[in-house]
């Protein structure tokens, strides 16, 4: 007779291991410490052999007829599925799977800093391995990365996903130089998702640029930060390299501004570890200009680690918010007009105007 939840539910155990038989060779194996292990009998190639499925009730009644049927399916074929959970144990064993692969590519990748590398390890942890981190490189295809990460687009997390493809097209892409696929799945998944909307900072034209210079020169507040707004607008960096920027960074002999790819954290300043974005040094040469301003700087901050250091806590660096508040005391709108973070829009067009041609080296870097 078949069995049933409920009947395999009340058997008990005996001070010997004894079996109780379902149906089509599939029977449990009931041992005297209560344990109930499925397993099936089949005949293949004239000998007899059983196979494994797992405890109940880990594994379902429902679940252990799906895996007899799958293994009783493959008997018919000419297959061994004892053969078959063997070559899957070793490919597991020899790290084959997506997880495994994934970690072996997250870990060639050295010049990451130790924030870039954690982000990636954790996005690949809540979104990706859940569904496929345990299935063999060689089985994934563009529909499962497609499942995945549609899920995480349909949350409404366009950036996250647009990084999510980035992250397993290379992942595939380092099998397939490992020689443990013939092709990449990934390279299939370019214009399914949607796109994350850009964001544009408000800039002002370049004939408006006297105009703000003037008004940084009459700003009334706090002096580094009139200083901070004039080299923000004689290097056009981002905004964390010159609020999170040290003297020890400062060649006043070469007169350069090396940028590292990481910077020592501060503690509890958000993203104070950021160094440049591209993860390579940066060096920004110090025009006679800037050289000037550093000067005044350095007779304010000169004995601090931080060039621009906050205004209440000198151990920490000036806020985020700083130069946009100031913008708003000259007059500017920072939503409308200008932002901190727009100096380089500024930057771009003046450079392409002039027929440079930098705009996509500034960007880019």
């Amino acid at each position: 007779m078949a069995l049933t939840d409920t009947a395999i539910r009340k058997i008990k155990p005996t001070d010997k291991s004894f079996k109780i038989t379902d149906s089509a060779g599939l029977y449990l194996l009931i041992k005297p410490n209560g344990s109930k292990l499925w397993y099936m009998k089949y005949r293949i190639f004239g000998k007899e052999k059983k196979l494994a499925f797992g405890p109940y009730p880990d594994i379902s009644l429902f679940k252990a007829r799906q895996l007899r049927d799958a293994a009783r399916a493959k008997v018919r074929e000419g297959a061994d599925p004892s053969a078959d959970k063997k070559i899957a144990q070793q490919k597991k064993k020899n790290g084959q799977t997506f997880r495994q692969i994934a970690m072996n590519w997250h870990a060639d990748h050295k010049r990451w800093s130790a924030h870039y590398a954690t982000t990636i390890q954790r996005r690949l942890e809540m979104y990706v391995f859940p569904d496929i981190g345990e299935k063999f490189i060689d089985q994934i295809l563009t529909e499962d990365l497609l499942f995945t990460l549609r899920k995480v687009e349909n949350k409404g997390f366009l950036e996250i996903t647009a990084r999510l493809k980035n992250y397993v097209t290379e992942i595939m892409r380092y099998a397939v130089k490992k020689q443990l696929i013939k092709s990449n799945p990934a390279l299939d998944l370019d214009g399914e998702f949607t796109p994350p909307e850009t964001q544009h900072y408000p800039a002002l034209p370049l004939e408006k640029m006297p105009e703000l210079l003037s008004r940084t020169n009459n700003y009334p507040g706090r002096l580094l930060t009139r200083y901070a707004l004039k080299l923000s607008l004689l290097f056009f960096v981002r905004s964390s390299e010159l609020r999170f920027a040290r003297w020890s960074e400062i060649d006043w002999q070469q007169k350069l501004w090396i940028i590292p790819e990481e910077r020592e954290q501060i503690e509890n300043v958000r993203f104070s570890h950021r160094g440049t974005k591209m993860k390579t040094q940066h060096i920004v040469p110090l025009s006679d200009q800037a050289v000037a301003v550093l000067k005044q700087i350095e007779a304010l901050s000169g004995h601090l680690a931080f060039i621009f250091p906050g205004e209440y806590d000198q151990d920490k660096c000036m806020s985020d918010s700083t130069i946009n508040k100031a913008l708003r005391v000259m007059g500017y709108d920072t939503k409308k007009d200008v932002c901190g973070h727009g100096f380089r829009a500024m930057a771009c067009s003046a450079l392409s105007e002039s027929g440079c041609g930098a705009k996509k080296p500034l960007k880019s870097r």
